[in-house]
């Protein structure tokens, strides 16, 4: 399936590229994650809501195909990751339009599973929108060697049926 057959909600755009400043102006820590000390992977396709037509990004949310394995087994994952809404537009569904419009193409990408990782007090937040916690500790790439994630990590079934296999996740790659 090419980009012209992908149905996105409405208000959801693919976008070339995507700067966080573009969202949360000069903030250096707008995920509030700099205290975990970790390195992330940019995301590599965007999606976002303008506040009007040709107006300023409202939000976004990025995908990247991911190398894992889980339970020894390798294999890719679609990471869901730079979810983003202005804080003047927050409180009107534009995070779950947002993300919806990005899991509609994350599932023309092949993998069965979606993951994303968010600090605890945004776990409440997705579980609302169908992720679900992945258990047990979760390992990342990071330049002095694997790590474990400190974020919680929270998977979603990107085709029916799929169920999380279960046991050790590990990202052969920076997290998103």
């Amino acid at each position: 399936m090419n980009d012209d057959q992908i149905t996105v909600p409405r208000l959801v755009v693919p976008l070339d590229d995507y700067a966080p400043a573009e969202i949360f102006g000069d903030d250096p820590d707008p995920f509030q994650v700099a205290v975990h000390g970790m390195v992330w992977r940019p995301k590599d396709i965007h999606f976002g809501i303008h506040a009007e037509p040709g107006g300023r990004l409202a939000a976004h949310a990025g995908l990247v195909l991911l190398p894992v394995s889980i339970d020894g087994d390798r294999t890719e994952l679609v990471g869901l990751g730079g979810v983003a809404v202005a804080a003047d537009r927050r409180g009107h569904g534009l995070a779950r339009a947002v993300v919806d419009g990005a899991l509609v193409h994350a599932r023309t990408l092949g993998p069965e599973f979606a993951i994303l990782f968010c600090r605890p007090d945004k776990a409440e937040l997705y579980a609302r929108l169908g992720w679900r916690p992945v258990a047990g500790p979760v390992e990342v790439d990071q330049p002095a060697g694997p790590a474990v994630m400190p974020l919680r990590t929270m998977w979603f079934p990107l085709h029916d049926g799929a169920e999380w296999p279960g046991g050790a996740l590990r990202l052969h790659s920076l997290p998103m």
